[in-house]
C-alpha cells in the first residue's frame, strides 16, 4: 500500500532548528513531485516547499525563504524539511505531499506537529 510518513516534529523555542522527514512507499518515488504543506489553527493549509522528481527546482513560499531547505534523497525514497531559525508562526501540522509528475497520482501524509514557542 502507498505509504508517507513524516517524523521529526516537536516542541522547539524560537530561533531553534528541526528537520522533517517523509518516508514513502508502494509506489515509485523518483517520479514523483514532493511538497511540503502546513496548517495551523483556524488557518488555511499552505503550500510550504516543493522539490522536483529528481531533486531540482526547490521552492518555497516567501514566509520562509532563507529559513526552510528542502530535499529529497530518492536512493532512501525520503523528502526532508530542514527548518531553521523558527518562529512562533511556523507553528503548524506539516503535511508531506507526492504528485506524480504530468498530473498523475496524488498522496497525502498524515501530518506532523511543530510547536514553536518559549
Amino acid at each position: 500500500q502507498v505509504q508517507l510518513v513524516e517524523s521529526g516534529g516537536g516542541l522547539v523555542q524560537p530561533g531553534g532548528s528541526l528537520r522533517l522527514s517523509c518516508a514513502a512507499s508502494g509506489f515509485t518515488f523518483s517520479r514523483f513531485v514532493m511538497s511540503w504543506y502546513r496548517q495551523a489553527p483556524g488557518k488555511e493549509r499552505e503550500l510550504v516547499a516543493g522539490i522536483s522528481s529528481v531533486g531540482g527546482s526547490p521552492s518555497y513560499a516567501d514566509s520562509v525563504k532563507g529559513r526552510f531547505t528542502i530535499s529529497r534523497d530518492n536512493a532512501k525514497n525520503t523528502v526532508y524539511l530542514q527548518m531553521n531559525s523558527l518562529k512562533p508562526e511556523d507553528t503548524a501540522v506539516y503535511y508531506c505531499k507526492a504528485l506524480q509528475s504530468l498530473y498523475g497520482s496524488v498522496y497525502w501524509g498524515q501530518g506532523t506537529q511543530v510547536t514553536v514557542s518559549s
